[in-house]
């Protein structure tokens, strides 16, 4: 989860001033962590509890009201009673990092897990499917498997197409917030990278929707290299207590 919270906050400061270059300072002082995060720890959260993921994800986005959510999302937040609105956006994607994690190599829990932390407000069959991607990618990921197998589960179960490189679309991709033109880049961007690091430039390299592409990509490749001492205790600093604590029991529940 934290390499997920480290994409967040790296890409954080290229969401609307796109940087189509793997040159950058790493961790900028205009860095801090977004909704991506927000909902990350919450869904971290909601499992480590026992909670309905979607009453978990109101209270934190409440508490955390200014931090970039998408205006569909939001209007979810000031309902009094909210309910599925149908999207396929990549809030579904970003968030799932902790349901791999935390099913510890169960692939049946963590599949659950995702679903049900999307479909409390990304109820599209697109929505859900994004969820489930970047989870397996991720236990395939722990699993140190090779990336071609990676890659093969995205195209072939998930439907993806994986057939560019992180060079050849650079150019021309655009802002895009759904699953359908964020997960297979993020998933991309983690199969071209030689250590964490390199996969968060990727990501962020590519221009869009930044940080949640670096977001999706940091689940990865947490799972699949670690995390870099520095760098976690760079991105909890940038965290609330009630967050840095949610971070701190989820790792020591490994």
């Amino acid at each position: 989860m934290i390499g997920a919270i480290i994409g967040d906050i790296v890409g954080s400061r290229f969401e609307f001033n796109n940087h189509r270059s793997t040159e950058f300072e790493f961790f900028h002082r205009d860095c801090n962590f977004t909704d991506d995060t927000v909902m990350t720890i919450a869904v971290a959260d909601a499992i480590m509890n026992n909670r309905p993921f979607g009453e978990v994800m109101h209270e934190y986005g409440s508490k955390y009201p200014n931090r970039g959510y998408g205006a569909r999302f939001f209007n979810w937040l000031l309902s009094t009673t909210p309910k599925p609105y149908n999207s396929y956006g990549n809030g579904s994607a970003m968030r799932v990092a902790p349901c791999a994690l935390l099913a510890r190599g169960n692939r049946e829990q963590a599949l659950t897990w995702a679903a049900a932390s999307a479909v409390c407000t990304h109820n599209h069959p697109e929505g859900v499917k994004g969820a489930l991607a970047v989870t397996d990618c991720i236990l395939l990921a722990a699993e140190h498997r090779p990336m071609k197998e990676i890659r093969h589960l995205a195209q072939q179960l998930y439907g993806y197409n994986m057939d560019f490189s992180i060079d050849q679309i650079r150019p021309t991709f655009h802002f895009n917030e759904t699953c359908q033109h964020t997960v297979p880049q993020a998933i991309e961007a983690f199969l071209e990278s030689h250590d964490f690091e390199s996969a968060i430039r990727h990501a962020v390299s590519l221009g869009g929707d930044s940080d949640t592409i670096a977001c999706i990509t940091g689940g990865m490749a947490e799972a699949y290299y670690g995390v870099p001492d520095a760098y976690k205790t760079a991105a909890m600093a940038l965290l609330p207590p009630q967050m840095q604590g949610i971070v701190t029991r989820m790792y020591g529940k490994e």
